[in-house]
């Protein structure tokens, strides 16, 4: 079973990432899946009325803005990292935070690196698939690279000035 880093602890991870070339005859009805937002379009009804829960990942080129009227009915969002220089979803996790109050499971998915959990974090996510090339336990440790920060962010909402 693979390990995640979710709520700063490691833990095994119950669900099920299913690939963009998947069916919906292939899901079995009582997994935990989480399934590309192309098949959640597409097929949403039949998706929530499985035994399993359902979430959906979007790629880096989707908007969070297209999931908004779902948000109450999904247990987890996982947003998409293809390469270390692409942080178009850490704006995504803010913007779900943030904007859409999203109080459910926000995973970073696809090319996460220990150097970036803490931006992450900091951002709303609330849970890490570490690449497995990488050591989870050392990715772990990243959290808490700082103990103060400058700026306002999800999880400490007034910049460093104004809690002087």
């Amino acid at each position: 079973m693979q390990k995640i880093i979710k709520d700063a602890q490691i833990v095994n991870d119950n669900w099920h990432l299913l690939a963009n070339d998947i069916s919906l005859e292939n899901i079995a009805n009582c997994d935990d899946v989480i399934v590309p937002f192309a098949l959640w379009q597409e097929h949403k009804q039949l998706l929530q009325k499985r035994d399993g829960q359902t979430a959906v990942w979007l790629d880096s080129s989707q908007e969070i803005e297209e999931l908004a009227d779902d948000l109450t009915t999904l247990p987890l969002i996982a947003l998409e990292f293809p390469a270390f220089t692409d942080g178009r979803h850490y704006s995504s996790a803010r913007i779900l935070r943030d904007r859409y109050r999203y109080k459910g499971e926000i995973r970073a998915i696809g090319d996460v690196l220990k150097d970036q959990l803490f931006a992450m974090h900091r951002c709303g996510f609330n849970a890490f698939v570490v690449r497995a090339d990488k050591d989870i336990e050392n990715a772990l440790l990243s959290l808490n690279d700082f103990t103060e920060t400058y700026q306002g962010a999800t999880d400490q909402p007034l910049p460093l000035f104004k809690r002087r």
